[in-house]
This record gives structure tokens, sequence and C-alpha cells, in this order.
């Protein structure tokens, strides 16, 4: 949890009624949908499947209880979560000693997608997240396949500025 942030808070859109706030555990089956609702985050095994349940499980929790990072949703006036991102601070030596603010897992339902709902929430880590949390420079990553979200992010004013590289791990089974 990022005590900075004042949540929850309005988005603004041109429809009141979404708000952002804290992802709890009950958020789970719904973060869970919005990951499964994506073709990419669904190849990779995000199915929301009963069989994975205790895994997310326990990265919500985790995310959760550590400081340096948040999970939030957005709520529509039904309360449903349409939704999410991760907002994680970190500390940095370059630029002077600068703190960035990495945002990762941007999730929207498929049905709200197009309707603003993306670009306020994004607005919303830009204007007041990064302010309140006194971080000069917001950063992603986005998949290489994501033609579109790079778009949108571009549209945002996200200058696609860095090479990103990746490397699976593979771990010995847990005991």
């Amino acid at each position: 949890m990022i005590d900075a942030l004042t949540l929850p808070a309005s988005l603004a859109l041109r429809e009141a009624g979404f708000i952002v706030r804290r992802a709890t555990p009950a958020d789970l089956d719904a973060i869970l949908r919005l990951l499964a609702d994506d073709p990419i985050s669904a190849s990779r095994g995000d199915v929301a499947s009963e069989g994975g349940v205790a895994a997310y499980a326990s990265a919500l929790e985790r995310i959760i209880l550590d400081l340096s990072n948040e999970l939030v949703v957005v709520e529509d006036a039904a309360g449903t979560v349409v939704g999410t991102l991760q907002l994680t601070l970190i500390p940095g030596m370059s630029r002077r000693g600068s703190d960035r603010l990495l945002v990762e897992a941007v999730r929207v339902a498929s049905a709200e997608r197009s309707t603003g709902v993306g670009s306020a929430l994004m607005r919303w880590v830009v204007d007041e997240a990064a302010v309140a949390l006194r971080a000069p420079l917001v950063q992603l990553t986005s998949d290489a396949a994501r033609v579109d979200a790079h778009r949108f992010y571009r549209r945002l004013g996200f200058v696609d500025s860095h090479v990103g590289f990746k490397l699976t791990v593979a771990l010995p089974d847990s005991p």
C-alpha cells in the first residue's frame, strides 16, 4: 500500500460514477476475469480457472502487504470492477535520485474499452498518483504484440524510448 495516495478517487470521465480504489482480496475474482478477458494474458495462462486461484490470492496478498506497491481497481456506478492496474514505487539512483512509478498489468474490461475509462485511469496515474508520490517519471512496459495499446500510450504522451528484455527462469518445484 502506498500511503501517500488518496483513495478512493473519482475518475474524470464524461459519465459520472467511476472511481479508482485500492484492491482488496474480495476483488480477486473480478481481477482474474479482467486478466482472462485479455487475449495476450489468456495465452500466457491467465484464464481465471479454479486451479490457479491460490497462486493469484497469494500474489494479491503480497502486493497488498508490500508498502512499495498498490493494486487498484476501477468501479463503475453499479459497483462493477471494470479496470485494474498495479503501481510500484521504485527508488532510483539515476536521474539525480528520482523515484519512478512503474505501471503494470493495465486491464480494462472489453465492454469498456474505447469509452475513456483507460484514458481516465492513466490520467489519474500521471496527474494524481505520480504527483502524490513525488515520482517525476512514470514508466511501463507493453508486450510487443499490443499494437493498439502502444498507440493508446503514445496518445497519452508516453514515449517508447527503451527496449525491454525478459528472461523466463525455470524454478525448482516448491518442497
